[in-house]
């Protein structure tokens, strides 16, 4: 985390001031269109079916991904986002919408030059094929580190390998194993992997160049299937004694029978949790991303307020976006870890086994 902070930050210093050294303060600075911080995050935020490498302002480098579509008219098409651009030029019948609904979204053009309908789309976006590199990144790394523990597993490992596998045990013997209980072992390499996966998504998220800065955690539908896969672990793994709690919570009778509020209640428990885990993760890394993006955008808003005001203006926004960023890599570890924390205490629950009876002899000695 430390290194990944330093890169980050020697990035984001070097990135300020190119950017502040391309913009020259002069008289025509105020007659340039002011730039428009809403659309700029946003812009940043959302996904892309291009991977921006580098930028100067005027010119991109940008790497383009396949385009994978099906049309009710015209069946399936392939071919690289480099033959579209937003808004400007369509290809085989298709565009990039530039505003309205599907603004950002491909979209099928009709005969007389409108906007129909979505087609099916399954593109490789940004976010998708960043997710695929930290997945890949993430199984080279862990299989690197078994690789080392495996040639002499009761050698005490150094570097890299020695601090994963301090993760690892802290994780097991610190987390996972308190909140599930005796069965954890069997949910062990689910609530590993949940950890690091969250932890190096929310770590590439940081790094503003190239393969880093795509906004993977900070996208719904990705915390949408995290917290659908821990809903499917608990609930397809929960015990009886967890059923019968939904179901006939031990409550006054009078709350179950006719109306049945308790369970009504502990149903819709079942999916207010996984919800939380979604938003809750959704909004923290979304927000650390409009943060740092917002801080960034002051020093190309005060341009034009003169030399001496953008000059001082400039370093308040380094400082406080260096500030925010060590901020950021302590939430990317906190989020990845609260997440698992909140998954393992949830399977912990759905593992409730009922209590055995209480004997008359049992009783008396309490007495």
């Amino acid at each position: 985390m430390v290194i990944a902070g330093f890169i980050s930050l020697a990035l984001l210093f070097s990135t300020l001031s190119l950017s502040a050294a391309a913009l020259p303060v002069n008289e025509e600075a105020a007659d340039r269109e002011e730039l428009n911080v809403k659309e700029m995050i946003l812009h940043h935020l959302a996904d892309t079916y291009e991977w921006q490498i580098v930028s100067n302002g005027t010119k991109e480098l940008t790497l383009p991904l396949p385009v994978i579509l099906y049309s009710k008219h015209t069946g399936w098409h392939f071919f690289l986002s480099s033959r579209l651009s937003h808004g400007e030029s369509s290809y085989q019948g298709f565009r990039i919408g530039a505003e309205g609904k599907y603004a950002g979204k491909i979209v099928e053009i009709a005969s007389g030059g409108e906007d129909v309908t979505r087609p099916l789309d399954l593109s490789l976006t940004k976010n998708a094929a960043s997710l695929l590199f930290s997945s890949l990144l993430l199984m080279l790394l862990i299989l690197g580190v078994a690789r080392a523990i495996s040639r002499d597993p009761l050698k005490p490992q150094k570097g890299f390998a020695g601090m994963m596998e301090m993760f690892v045990v802290m994780l097991q013997e610190e987390l996972i194993r308190p909140a599930v209980g005796k069965d954890y072992a069997r949910y062990t390499p689910y609530l590993l992997t949940l950890f690091f996966f969250i932890l190096i998504n929310n770590l590439i998220g940081l790094i503003p160049l190239f393969p880093g800065g795509a906004n993977v955690t900070g996208n719904i539908a990705v915390t949408m299937v995290l917290a659908i896969t821990t809903f499917l672990v608990v609930n397809c793994t929960g015990s009886k004694e967890y059923y019968k709690e939904i179901f006939w919570p031990d409550v006054p009778v009078w709350l179950k029978v006719p109306f049945p509020l308790m369970p009504l209640i502990e149903v819709v428990g079942l999916f207010t949790k996984p919800f939380a885990l979604m938003i809750r993760l959704f909004a923290n890394i979304m927000a650390g991303h409009a943060i740092v993006l917002g801080l960034t955008s002051l020093v190309f808003i005060s341009v034009s307020l003169g030399s001496a005001i953008n000059a001082s203006m400039t370093a308040a926004s380094v400082l406080f976006t260096v500030f925010i960023d060590f901020v950021e890599l302590l939430v990317a570890f906190i989020q990845a870890y609260v997440f698992t924390l909140l998954s393992a205490v949830f399977i912990g629950l759905a593992r409730v086994e009922a209590h055995p009876p209480v004997s008359s002899e049992s009783a008396h000695q309490a007495e």
